[in-house]
């Protein structure tokens, strides 16, 4: 593979402001351009991108500015010949960060009190309704770099923390490993079940409403994974018939969240607008992860992140 050009195309404004990831890449040693659709793209061109275009399978590579891949048509991408890579290691700080915002906002009811703030309320919630993170457990579900992220923090705010995934090697803070076969009984004692597994055949549908059933009746969703992990159905239910405390949804099932959706109704519901991973540093992080993979094309070695 060679490199002759990096197209920074305008989707990625999506995430972050497309001049500013420009200018960032810069320093590779190949010209770098903002494209938008319908221009065409060569053999030798690299495509930085939000979102999938079919155009792209023209170039030698591309690379999305996120983790998730699931709107990408990997097997299109194999047959083209053109590689595919992910954003995936650089959200190891942001939607981790996030996560504890959620947790806290539950337990010290930060999200009631700002809600009230609009009416000018001075009320209290009820005695019993506060509580502390420390002690608390919190299954966090996929444990790769954001899993791992948030193991961390909620270790150290002395939660106890359980996680599932596939392998059942251990994991530094966490007390224990199921697998997913066994989620139920992972999510059983949890205070927080988080999500953070990719989209995938095998997660599609993950949480449905007999995971819902098994979380105890004071557990918190917080789904900063993708909407479709999640049984849509399965979760309006549960907070209607208030068999889970509540959640805080990052990902949905149609982006923009409708206007008319029954999330927005929920007090016990956080909704933010896919933006776990938001910081102003995200231009930065994702052209040092295209400028180390320009520096390996050069040196024949394999792409970092390659899914395709």
């Amino acid at each position: 593979m060679d490199i002759d050009r990096i197209a920074v195309h305008e989707s990625v404004a999506e995430a972050c402001p497309t001049d500013s990831l420009a200018q960032s890449l810069s320093a590779c040693s190949v010209p770098v351009e903002t494209t938008t659709d319908g221009e065409s793209y060569a053999d030798g061109d690299c495509v930085v991108t939000f979102s999938p275009r079919e155009a792209f399978l023209d170039a030698a590579w591309v690379h999305g500015v996120r983790a998730g891949y699931d709107e990408f048509d990997t097997a299109a991408y194999e047959a083209s010949g053109t590689a595919l890579t992910n954003s995936t290691g650089i959200h190891g700080d942001t939607v981790p960060e996030t996560v504890v915002g959620y947790l806290t906002a539950f337990a010290r009811r930060l999200h009631v009190y700002r809600d009230r703030q609009r009416d000018r309320e001075w009320d209290h919630e009820p005695y019993d309704a506060p509580f502390t993170l420390s002690g608390e457990r919190v299954c966090v579900v996929g444990l790769g770099t954001i899993g791992r992220g948030i193991v961390d923090r909620a270790d150290a705010l002395g939660m106890d923390v359980v996680g599932v995934r596939r392998s059942d090697d251990p994991v530094p803070g966490v007390e224990r490993v199921y697998e997913p076969a066994d989620l139920r009984t992972a999510v059983a004692d949890a205070r927080f079940v988080v999500l953070a597994v990719p989209l995938t055949g095998e997660t599609e549908g993950l949480v449905d409403a007999r995971i819902l059933d098994a979380m105890p009746a004071n557990g918190y969703l917080v789904n900063v994974a993708r909407g479709d992990v999640v049984v849509e159905d399965a979760l309006l239910s549960a907070l209607d018939e208030e068999t889970i405390a509540g959640a805080a949804i990052d990902a949905y099932w149609e982006e923009p969240l409708p206007a008319d959706h029954p999330l927005w109704e929920f007090e016990n519901v956080i909704v933010t607008p896919h933006c776990a991973a938001f910081t102003n540093r995200y231009h930065e992080d994702v052209a040092a992860l295209v400028r180390g993979n320009v520096e390996r094309v050069a040196r024949g070695d394999e792409l970092r992140n390659r899914v395709a």
